[in-house]
């Protein structure tokens, strides 16, 4: 039978005619199972740089794909060291198979070294608009579809997985409450000693107390802990989800029928929601208590007049507004982390890249939402 047949060694043949024209004759089987003898013999060639290089393959056997690329492949490298080479012999079947190997060849790299125009930075801004736009839509869709979850949980509580959720929760609050507190202890330290520096000089440090109260409750608590859970977490849930991609775990869960936004997309989102409004209390105890141990050393106000300055200072609606930004910001960070992680594709350069974009786009949406806040709280009073 036709597969059962010896495969011929191939074989190489390298002459030179009166007019100096070398030819490299190859005969034999050039095929998969002989490409590695051909490749060996390849490499022993020395062929003269000046002279016309005919190879000629009528006298090739049997000749499949592999060996047409190996061929090509040696064509290339000779003219790409300066030689001028053409295949003779060729058939009308075996020319359109190096044809084929022609039109699939990739071309060669070059880097883009057109400078910097008008029209090309109106283009690019434009691809960044129309990439901002799928992504908002992107978020769009997840928060329907989360919406649409959760109006199911209602009606059937015995859906929502609770378990999921609180294994979530453990490692977005309680494996963060060190850091979060850490880093707001030292914000609050900072603030008050360059606030205390200023405000000594004019006789004012007591309303360092103001300062930092104000300023840590409102602001500096809720959104130094959103991005540091943007960083931490949303990068987490990007990284697994991405993983999961990766795997074709997501692609099963479809398979089986059951809902990605139901079993991943949504303990994350509400182990999210329930977890930074309490790393915010705590970033807001531990940053007032860096501002009081420093005034205390610092500027000499001690703990009790610490605590009277900061109660005059401080009102119910200072604590609650801080509070009532985090849920808001845990749901974008958890949407674009799950966003950005369904995007992965099968690479980890991919991974990598939409880690790193979750990332940076929950920051800047972070500051973006607490801009808005601040706007709609200085507009109604509070």
């Amino acid at each position: 039978m036709a597969f059962l047949e010896k495969n011929i060694a191939p074989e190489m043949h390298l002459e030179t005619d009166d007019a100096g024209r070398q030819f490299l004759s190859l005969s034999g089987d050039w095929t998969v199972s002989t490409l590695a003898e051909a490749d060996r013999q390849i490499e022993t060639l020395e062929i003269a740089k000046d002279k016309l290089t005919c190879i000629d393959v009528s006298k090739i056997g049997h000749l499949d794909t592999s060996g047409a690329w190996l061929i090509h492949r040696t064509r290339g490298q000779l003219e790409f060291s300066g030689r001028k080479v053409e295949l003779t012999g060729l058939s009308e079947v075996r020319r359109s198979l190096f044809k084929e190997i022609e039109r699939h060849h990739p071309p060669r790299w070059s880097p883009d070294r057109s400078g910097f125009t008008i029209v090309g930075f109106l283009e690019a801004t434009g691809r960044q608009m129309v990439e901002a736009y799928k992504d908002a839509l992107a978020m769009l869709h997840i928060l329907g579809s989360l919406g649409m979850v959760l109006s199911t949980v209602l009606l059937q509580p015995k859906r929502l997985r609770s378990i999921a959720i609180a294994v979530q929760f453990d490692r977005s609050c309680i494996g963060a409450v060190p850091i979060v507190a850490l880093m707001s202890f030292l914000i609050g330290a900072i603030i008050s000693q360059q606030g205390g520096f200023y405000l000594k000089q004019f006789g004012a440090d007591i309303f360092v107390v103001d300062l930092a109260g104000i300023l840590v409750l409102r602001e500096i608590g809720v959104i130094l802990t959103a991005i540091m859970v943007a960083g931490r977490s949303g990068s987490a849930f990007t990284a697994e989800l991405g993983a999961m991609r990766m795997q074709e775990e997501v692609d099963a869960l479809h398979v089986i029928g059951l809902s990605v936004t139901e079993v991943l997309v949504l303990p994350r989102i509400l182990a999210l929601m329930i977890a930074l409004p309490i790393l915010t209390f705590v970033a807001d105890m531990a940053a007032l208590f860096g501002a009081g141990l420093i005034t205390w050393v610092y500027l000499d106000i001690p703990p009790a007049a610490f605590l009277v300055q900061l109660k005059a200072a401080i009102t119910v609606n200072t604590f609650v507004v801080g509070l009532i930004k985090a849920p808001f910001m845990a749901l974008i960070v958890g949407l674009i982390a799950c966003v950005e992680g369904l995007k992965v594709e099968g690479s980890s350069e991919s991974l990598g890249r939409h880690t790193t974009m979750s990332v940076v786009k929950a920051i800047f949406l972070v500051i973006v939402v607490d801009g808005f806040f601040a706007i709609f709280f200085a507009a109604i009073g509070v």
